[in-house]
């Protein structure tokens, strides 16, 4: 059965629909007093934000960890660190808290730590939030975006440093990926002067740094290019017919692929009334620029395909004239309203929507697409062996949204209930379910370390942390590639973890030259 969100089912969004407590009456600990002046889910339970920042070493083990597991599984997300300017807050708000374990000689030790971006430095010496969140109403007067730029979205590795991204594009953050310290905005050399998006890629095989940006005034795009010693190589302006709000990009050994996707927000009604009011356009195709990804040209080959929208890329590859991209579709990201507070219903309801892996094709010679579903299950946060980013795989490693339960939040807050394996070659999957009340992250694919970019992609560890609301432990979780019907080892968090966003492993040989 593939897993389908009911929308017929009428929802009083409340924290009280969520676990907001174990079964035996504890709330979650860590979490700051002022959540309990909000009746909000995303402020509470397994999304309650803590302040908490520290390390833990020699991290309780059970199972045994493989000797050639080493290097760091780093998470970005939000944790809400003051109480709201007002009450519309939104999960998107919180600041960038950032959490790593680090594997190495059989043992583990972790690292939580807030980025320290500039609007968190403002912040934290005023010893209150200043700027409104997503929901508005926005402050124009405000430096900087009227929306705070909290940078919680993304971490890839670049040139010796994380990098944290946000997804409506903002300033790159540089991180220390041992100490989880704030270095400063990356400007790639002084060569960079906008703003970059999440989901920007690191090439494995060349440590080469692709981006991408967009915005409400032209040029509405732009595609860059950076030289693995942290100078920019290029800079290219995109031609779009007006301001988009793509979430990712493909990349290839010789293409970048970028999105003119139709769904985006009325540009007018934010600049006069100051508000994001999201649109999809049906009768607007979904448009895929294949570029260049070296910058020999500025020319961007645009390929047309049935109108949807995509948040995560799985992966892109090219076998002869065909460019293959893999990533979760939505036929139709609008929400269905519930009925309750408008606010929370409209966020919740936009939590609800579907997501099916799926394949784009594209003919670079004749110009033709193919495209259709790989399976019809909700799934998303899609991720690969990270030695073959770019190049062809045959798994795709997915997080399972669960099917909402009648009268509950479960579900529509979009946790992940379990990991799939996709066999893109076969067709079989793998499953593993986290259990009752269990929450999972993202799981990157450690490749197992001294394995060579694009050599035996099976030979590798998929990772998450995940968090028990029953009793509020968190843990860490560890796969073989090859089997993840069942984790090889369980590291003990010794606090809870917030339930986050992306994530991204740095193999071992990065952190810890020689």
């Amino acid at each position: 059965m593939p897993l389908e969100v009911p929308h017929d089912t009428p929802l009083v969004v409340t924290a009280a629909n969520v676990r907001m407590f174990a079964p035996d009456g504890t709330p979650p600990p860590d979490a700051p007093d002022w959540i309990w002046h909000y009746d909000h889910p995303y402020l509470h339970g397994a999304f309650a934000p803590t302040d908490i920042e520290y390390q833990a070493d020699d991290l309780e083990i059970e199972g045994e960890l493989p000797a050639d597991l080493c290097g760091a599984y780093v998470m970005n997300g939000p944790s809400q660190r003051f109480e709201p300017v007002n009450a519309k807050y939104h999960y998107y708000d919180g600041d960038a808290l950032l959490r790593a374990i680090f594997f190495r000689d059989g043992k583990a030790s972790f690292r939580q730590k807030y980025l320290h971006s500039g609007a968190f430095i403002v912040e934290d010496k005023a010893g209150k939030a200043i700027w409104p969140g997503l929901a508005g109403p926005y402050d124009f007067r405000l430096p900087g975006s009227p929306i705070k730029d909290v940078s919680n979205t993304d971490v890839i590795f670049y040139n010796g440093k994380i990098l944290s991204l946000w997804y409506m594009a903002g300033d790159p953050y540089q991180v220390d990926p041992l100490t989880l310290e704030t270095v400063g905005r990356e400007t790639l050399g002084g060569g960079l002067h906008h703003s970059v998006s999440a989901h920007s890629k690191t090439d494995p095989f060349t440590k080469e740094l692709f981006f991408f940006n967009y915005q409400d005034e032209p040029p509405y795009m732009s595609y860059g290019m950076a030289n693995p010693d942290g100078t920019l190589k290029f800079d290219i302006d995109i031609d779009l017919a007006g301001p988009r709000s793509p979430h990712d990009m493909g990349l290839t050994e010789n293409y970048a692929i970028l999105h003119d996707l139709p769904f985006y927000h009325d540009v007018d009604l934010l600049r006069k009334h100051g508000r994001r009011v999201m649109g999809f356009h049906r009768d607007q195709p979904a448009r895929f620029g294949l570029i260049d990804r070296f910058g020999r040209s500025d020319k961007v080959q645009w390929f047309e395909a049935e109108a949807c929208y995509i948040l995560h890329i799985s992966n892109s590859w090219e076998e002869g004239d065909w460019v293959h991209m893999i990533g979760c579709r939505q036929d139709d990201p609008m929400p269905v309203k519930d009925q309750a507070d408008r606010h929370l219903a409209s966020m919740m309801s936009y939590r609800r929507r579907t997501h099916v892996l799926y394949r784009w094709s594209f003919n670079v010679k004749t110009g033709a697409v193919s495209e259709g579903p790989i399976d019809d299950y909700n799934t998303e946060f899609p991720t690969v062996n990270t030695n073959f980013v770019g190049r062809k795989t045959r798994y795709s490693y997915n997080q399972i949204i669960p099917v909402p339960q009648e009268g509950s939040l479960e579900g529509r807050c979009q946790t992940f209930n379990g990991m799939i394996r996709y066999d893109l070659e076969t067709g079989a999957q793998q499953r593993y379910d986290y259990g009752d009340g269990v929450y999972g992250s993202e799981a990157p694919v450690a490749a197992a370390i001294g394995s060579s970019p694009g050599s035996a992609e099976g030979k590798a560890y998929p990772v998450t942390f995940v968090t028990d609301s029953n009793d509020w432990s968190s843990a860490c979780l560890v796969f073989d590639a090859e089997d993840i019907t069942r984790p090889i080892a369980r590291v003990k968090i010794p606090r809870r973890i917030t339930i986050g966003f992306h994530t991204t492993w740095i193999d071992g040989a990065d952190i810890w030259p020689g």
